[in-house]
């Protein structure tokens, strides 16, 4: 099958069945998203949905976490991975709002990417789900999908690699679904250990599944 007819069925299988795919992180402004994504780095939407509540009522705009020590961060954030660092992340990342952005959120992957614990993955989570641009945000999900699906050549063995590969051959008008349509496949169907080839209905054009399961 050609690579453009591969991306073709991926993209009319899941604007038929899942039109409007949305991040399970809770969030009820751009603040609060941002941090969000910074905690949910090697960790469950799961989990920080549980822990962001009591945070977000203690912290309710950058102004006030810039404020806040590192110390009380982490008692809200300590049953997350490296509640540490990410504790300091999200005071030195409200300081940097406050100092050179107003409170405001940038609106550019190089802006954002000066904000201490946001990287380019974070930087493309937040350009898509607040302004909803086309860009691809390449985490564990969506780079094991990617390959399995075929929509990323093997040669493609970092996280950019894979975006640039998808962003070839995904519509500008695409990209901010297709970022939710590979996560939630790999969280719920394309599992890392057990994947549930049997009931996955993209098995008619995986990779994966023609090279490793049906043989």
């Amino acid at each position: 099958m050609l690579k453009k007819e591969r991306f073709r069925r991926f993209i009319d299988y899941f604007t038929q069945h899942y039109p409007e795919p949305k991040t399970e992180l809770q969030f009820g402004n751009p603040y609060e998203l941002l941090v969000a994504v910074i905690l949910s780095a090697q960790c469950t939407d799961k989990r920080i949905n549980q822990i962001t509540p009591a945070l977000f009522a203690r912290f309710p705009e950058p102004e006030s976490l810039a404020a806040a020590s590192v110390d009380e961060v982490f008692t809200y954030i300590r049953s997350v991975s490296y509640p540490n660092n990410k504790a300091k992340h999200l005071v030195g990342m409200a300081n940097a709002l406050m100092e050179r952005f107003e409170g405001e959120i940038p609106a550019t992957v190089e802006a954002l990417q000066t904000l201490p614990g946001v990287g380019r993955k974070t930087a493309h989570v937040i350009l898509s789900v607040v302004y909803n641009e086309p860009t691809m945000a390449v985490d564990t999900h969506v780079f094991r999908v990617s390959h399995r699906l075929g929509l990323a050549p093997l040669t493609a063995t970092t996280p950019l690699a894979v975006e640039k590969a998808l962003m070839a051959h995904i519509p500008k008008h695409h990209v901010p679904q297709a970022h939710h349509w590979l996560i939630l496949h790999g969280r719920y169907v394309c599992t890392a250990r057990t994947p549930k080839c049997t009931v996955c209905d993209l098995r008619e054009f995986c990779k994966y599944y023609e090279k490793v399961v049906s043989p």
